[in-house]
């Protein structure tokens, strides 16, 4: 059965299930792009995948397919291929209106709802006589620090607005802003000695990183603003005073500005404690993506809040602090913000997603698509 917008809610839920069943774990996308190139080439665009796979260790490159429009204005339709684990074996059903996995596994709706709702917009528009150019860029290794996207080249993406399918939220949310975000490695360098012999010959990492550890900032230190510690791995037996410790984090912010200051405040913070204590140490500082925004008034806001609004939604924008393919493509230059997709519970087993809500998404996608193609009259 089709809506007034030729969605098809029956063909729209199928795709979901057929993509969850589908094993895709980051780095092993290629059957789940090989479903996704097969549908979108039936709807008549043209496919290819880059050569992004040499780079990401993944068994496929990301996939771009192109529907050629005959209005001007190109439309960006992102999302990504990988979903986390445990999802082999998913089995997919649909009880009173809501699509989840009947076993022990995610569903995958993160991000296969977008993947399905960027194909029925396809296949919709596909029928259609007016139409802007549609491009589907389906990223992989998303969940493992968006490395798919990290290939990306500007042409790929190019367009005049990129909705990035990926954010959890009734459908409606229009995420407008995305933190910086920097990684940190550190390795912390003492001198081994017998605990119970000679201690006070040996300098002990471990206390190093527990009191450097202790020093940083954590948690949320401002609306916009968090820091956090997540591994600690060293030392070799009790009755040795540890020699090393490796000791792994972050921070990030919706302020670059911000980012940087605290990128800076914890290293030093680290290197001091090092010296203190008598040892050394060596910290490998990464930038894994750049932050975005976008103001209330920009054209690309305007013309998503129009296709909500056409789709029967309220828009709401909103800030997040999490990253996602949004990040890379906007800082390639292109319009970009990131759509919340009505699934809920991602990354456990409890992961779902309304069918009314998936419908909707795929009606935001077809009248953004509509919008911009009024746009080009």
């Amino acid at each position: 059965m089709s809506d007034s917008g030729g969605i098809s809610t029956e063909r729209l839920v199928a795709t979901l299930v057929e993509l969850a069943r589908i094993y895709s774990p980051a780095g092993s996308e290629a059957a789940c792009a090989a479903y996704c190139a097969e549908a979108l080439t039936a709807a008549g665009c043209e496919v290819r995948f880059d050569d992004s796979a040499a780079l990401t260790g993944s068994d496929t490159g990301n996939l771009i397919a192109e529907l050629v429009g005959t209005r001007p204005g190109t439309l960006v339709l992102s999302a990504h291929l990988d979903c986390v684990e445990p999802c082999r074996d998913v089995d997919p059903v649909v009880t009173d209106g809501i699509v989840h996995s009947r076993g022990e596994t995610v569903l995958g709706a993160d991000d296969k709802a977008g993947l399905a709702a960027a194909i029925e917009c396809v296949r919709v528009l596909s029928e259609r006589t007016s139409r802007p150019t549609v491009r589907c860029v389906f990223t992989v290794q998303e969940e493992v620090g968006l490395r798919g996207a990290k290939e990306l080249r500007a042409v790929d993406v190019a367009g005049d607005v990129c909705l990035v399918l990926d954010a959890d939220g009734a459908p409606g949310g229009i995420v407008r802003a995305a933190p910086t975000h920097y990684t940190f490695a550190a390795e912390f360098i003492g001198r081994a000695a017998h605990a119970g012999v000679a201690p006070e010959l040996g300098v002990s990492a471990m206390t190093m990183a527990a009191r450097a550890i202790t020093a940083l900032p954590a948690g949320r230190l401002d609306e916009k603003t968090t820091a956090n510690v997540g591994t600690i791995r060293g030392g070799s037996a009790t009755n040795v005073v540890a020699a090393r410790v490796d000791v792994t984090g972050e921070c990030r912010s919706l302020d670059r500005s911000r980012a940087d200051a605290l990128k800076v405040e914890m290293d030093d913070t680290m290197r001091r404690v090092a010296e203190e204590c008598g040892g050394e140490i060596k910290i490998a500082w990464t930038l894994e993506y750049e932050g975005f925004e976008v103001s209330d008034d920009e054209p690309v806001v305007e013309l998503v809040r129009a296709a909500c609004a056409s789709a029967g939604l309220e828009p709401h924008l909103f800030a997040t602090g999490g990253g996602s393919d949004a990040n890379i493509i906007a800082a390639l230059g292109v319009p970009t913000v990131a759509l919340s997709c009505g699934m809920s519970g991602v990354h456990g087993v409890d992961e779902q997603i309304a069918v009314v809500d998936l419908v909707a998404l795929a009606r935001v996608c077809v009248a953004a698509a509509e919008q911009l193609a009024v746009q080009g009259a």
